[in-house]
């Protein structure tokens, strides 16, 4: 078992703009007035992709579809995730026009690429409840290790979370997370804008599980599974300093985050993070602004094995 790859799935934006119907509870999302904002997010696109293949990663872009109209289909890691038995998992989504963002077609791409699927284990029949999971932005994977972190929200179901853990043998390890927005703690939609799993260490906001016992209780796994803890601030957060992915390059690992989240870190976590591997930082602020997401949604990591 690996806990980091060096195959990536991404799907270029054709109609990427601020989604209103995730907008009510992302407080990370804000509207740009400009006419270009999927231009824009396509360029920042391209070049993300194209650092990524410098550095030997291998990423198989898909193409979203215009007639769909599907604004958030650059954040693929909600809806999939793929496990090195074959296994994919399909995930319900909360805003309705993301359901279509679900496309079966994108995985004859990764079986062209050499790539097995021998099950799809699908969750989005609980999308008749009104009950989520949002993929890898809600679960953070210790895949090593075999643990589940998740921070409880509209996005994420406890139950579900316990569902999905028992089919793929993994532990959960489920805490609530909180944001300040204009002098309220709200629950932070996605965990994996606070907290990032690497081989050797974590990047985690602590300060947004306000509860004590939970917070011991996520620090001891992580302690436990020899994870050096590289905390950040809220602040830092807020500029996506916990949306981070390692992936394995041709020669190197790296630490892969947005531009904006690379000049929020100090010197220290730098140095911290650099002692593990390198850092590969891209711009993309259109996306950041209108997406909420920032660079570890827009990957959706792929651990099937070769066929």
């Amino acid at each position: 078992m690996k806990q980091i790859t060096d195959t990536i799935l991404m799907v270029r934006p054709v109609n990427f703009r601020m989604n209103e119907q995730t907008a009510v509870n992302n407080y990370f999302q804000k509207k740009l007035d400009k006419s270009n904002v999927n231009s824009l997010a396509t360029e920042e696109f391209d070049t993300f992709v194209n650092k990524l293949r410098d550095v030997g990663a291998k990423v198989i872009v898909v193409d979203d579809i215009k007639e769909e109209d599907t604004p958030d289909s650059i954040f693929p890691n909600n809806w999939v995730s793929f496990h090195s038995d074959g296994e994919i998992a399909l995930y319900p989504m909360f805003a309705e026009n993301r359901r279509k963002e679900r496309r079966l077609e994108y995985f004859s791409k990764l079986e062209e690429a050499g790539l097995k699927i021998n099950n799809i284990v699908d969750y989005t029949s609980a999308e008749e409840d009104d009950i989520f999971l949002e993929g890898t932005g809600s679960l953070i994977l210790d895949r090593v290790n075999q643990k589940a972190y998740c921070a409880i929200s509209p996005r994420a179901d406890e139950d579900l979370v316990i569902e999905f853990c028992e089919d793929f043998e993994y532990t959960p390890v489920i805490f609530n997370a909180y944001q300040s927005v204009k002098d309220k703690r709200l629950p932070i939609y996605h965990t994996n804008v606070m907290m990032c799993i690497a081989e050797e260490f974590a990047v985690i906001c602590l300060d947004t599980i306000d509860d004590k016992k939970e917070r011991k209780n996520v620090v001891k796994h992580l302690k436990m599974d020899g994870k050096e803890i590289i905390s950040i601030s809220e602040e830092q957060m807020h500029e996506f300093a916990g949306n981070m992915l390692q992936v394995q390059g041709a020669e190197e690992k790296f630490l892969v985050m947005s531009a904006r989240a690379h000049r929020s870190l100090n010197q220290e976590q730098v140095k911290t993070i650099e002692k593990h591997c390198k850092i590969l930082s891209s711009e993309i602020e259109t996306i950041e602004t209108c997406g909420g997401g920032s660079a570890r949604c827009m990957m959706a990591e792929v651990f099937l094995p070769k066929s």
